[in-house]
């Protein structure tokens, strides 16, 4: 299937390929609960699927992908499930960070930082300035992130730089959302079998393609992947215009 994709888009420069891809990494605890697992173990084995992700964003040069990890809402889980995703969070950017560098990959953070200890709000921004200059695909991941939290968040820093004094306009909000630096998404991909987007990028997903899958997330392979793609190829995409206008 993945040499299908490929070959499509050599065989017709016009078929439309994603330029920026969210994905709502859903179903880590219902993998594990099919397995007799902890919840803690489909978070773990889910790690494998960013990965995979990632890299077939890398092959296909697809310049944005954003994961919704972790919500403003996720705090409200059980609280050995929450502490172990804090961990699991600080120690995949221990050890991740030298490969986003290697692999020319740009390292983002979006959501509300105030919660996280100061040790790991450092090694946040350390990372972003390591591969701020990095050219490869900007990978945005969404921690402690609520859609309407961005656009409160968004407001509240417009007041602060102009205390407003001028109009307040859909441009100036949406320089200051946290993913200001990227286009929306073409394509939101939910694993997991659920079909809503939770509070995540209410805004940007205006015009977004969105694909459902009762894929669980920590078995989002290639294949999984490919499959979203070649369903986005399928859309028409109007923007508010008629068939005949495209």
């Amino acid at each position: 299937m993945f040499n299908f994709f490929r070959s499509l888009q050599a065989q017709d420069q016009l078929i439309e390929k994603p330029q920026h891809i969210a994905i709502i990494m859903d179903g880590n605890g219902r993998w594990a609960k099919k397995r007799l697992m902890p919840r803690i173990s489909g978070h773990r084995r889910g790690l494998e699927s960013v990965k995979t992700v990632i890299t077939q964003c890398q092959k296909l040069n697809i310049p944005f992908l954003t994961l919704f990890a972790f919500s403003t809402e996720n705090w409200l889980r059980p609280t050995q499930e929450v502490d172990f995703l804090m961990s699991l969070f600080q120690d995949s950017i221990k050890k991740e960070s030298s490969s986003l560098i290697k692999n020319n990959i740009r390292f983002k953070l979006i959501g509300d930082r105030k919660p996280f200890p100061k040790k790991l709000i450092d090694k946040i921004k350390d990372l972003e300035n390591f591969t701020e200059k990095n050219t490869g695909l900007t990978l945005s991941i969404a921690i402690n992130y609520g859609g309407r939290w961005d656009i409160v968040n968004a407001v509240n820093e417009y007041r602060k730089k102009n205390h407003f004094k001028k109009p307040f306009t859909q441009k100036n909000l949406i320089q200051n959302l946290s993913l200001s630096f990227a286009p929306d998404p073409d394509l939101l991909i939910r694993t997991g079998g659920e079909k809503r987007i939770s509070n995540f990028l209410i805004w940007q997903f205006s015009y977004t393609e969105l694909y459902f899958t009762e894929t669980l997330w920590p078995d989002f392979n290639e294949k999984a992947f490919t499959s979203a793609l070649i369903e986005f190829q399928k859309r028409e995409r109007r923007y508010g215009k008629t068939s005949e206008q495209i």
